[in-house]
């Protein structure tokens, strides 16, 4: 009798292996514009994620989204679910789905993963865009790729806020520089606090000496939640006081540090030092 209800159980928990494996395909077809949903375009097939599956699992169990995510271990930019529920959901899951116009939910071109959870009696999906910064990129091309967009910045003439810079020479990496930026970024990730002032209630100008930089000016950017350089330059540039710092003419070297550390509020930090050497 045990080994006769072990089996059915076995054959339960495949059957539904197999009908959730199934959702994947319709969910990216209906995504794709088949069916139900119409007038997507080129949209990329929203990829598993088993994390996923365990946030939609406890969404099941009467968990909300966001401390589901943090108990699986999942950082996410952007996130959504949705559910249904009825007798047979998963044979019946399109139909339900379009009863819900749950469409526009799937078809958001920013999603790039989907988790899904499947009993007997409803059907929870997951889907979201994972944190990634720097993705693909090392943090070294990522500082490096830093002194490219403010040399192109600079550049060209510009209002920071109501004040006008013209263009300015380019300024130049420096190796000092670029390691008291990283280590003021390690700080902030490590402490998860976003300040010029460091935990020791140091200034720039102190960082940059400790780092073996003698100057006869300084200036400090930081930065904290952009996934990659542009986005962080994009975020000084729109600041009238970030910006007036890489336009200013009196900066001759630069140097740049990225810390990422995913248990941090922000995720990933940046700092940018400006110097004229004595």
């Amino acid at each position: 009798m045990r080994l006769r209800i072990f089996f059915c159980l076995l054959l339960l928990a495949v059957s539904f292996d197999a009908a959730a494996g199934n959702l994947y395909t319709t969910i990216n077809r209906l995504r794709a514009g088949d069916g139900i949903c119409a007038g997507a375009e080129n949209l990329p097939p929203l990829q598993p994620q088993s994390a996923l599956e365990r946030v939609a699992r406890d969404l099941a169990r009467g968990n909300r989204l966001p401390q589901s995510l943090e108990a699986a271990g999942y950082r996410a930019v952007r996130s959504s679910a949705l559910s249904i529920k009825g007798h047979r959901v998963g044979a019946q899951a399109e139909a339900m789905l379009a009863r819900q116009n749950a469409c526009r939910q799937l078809q958001d071109g920013a999603m790039t993963e989907v988790g899904i959870y499947l009993d007997d009696r409803q059907l929870w999906i997951v889907l979201a865009v994972p944190f990634a910064p720097l993705a693909g990129v090392s943090d070294e091309a990522a500082e490096r790729r830093i002194l490219d967009l403010i040399n192109q910045a600079r550049a060209t003439s510009r209002y920071c806020g109501n004040q006008l810079f013209n263009a300015v020479r380019p300024v130049r990496w420096n190796d000092s520089l670029a390691e008291a930026s990283l280590r003021h970024s390690e700080d902030m990730a490590r402490n998860n606090y976003f300040s010029h002032s460091g935990r020791d209630g140091s200034n720039p100008g102190q960082r940059v000496e400790r780092a073996g930089y003698r100057f006869r000016t300084v200036g400090e950017n930081i930065a904290a939640g952009q996934q990659n350089a542009e986005a962080a330059v994009a975020g000084w540039i729109k600041s009238p006081g970030h910006c007036a710092n890489l336009m200013n003419p009196a900066f001759v070297d630069m140097g740049a540090g990225v810390v990422v550390d995913r248990r941090s509020e922000m995720g990933v930090y940046w700092t940018q030092e400006f110097g004229a050497p004595l």
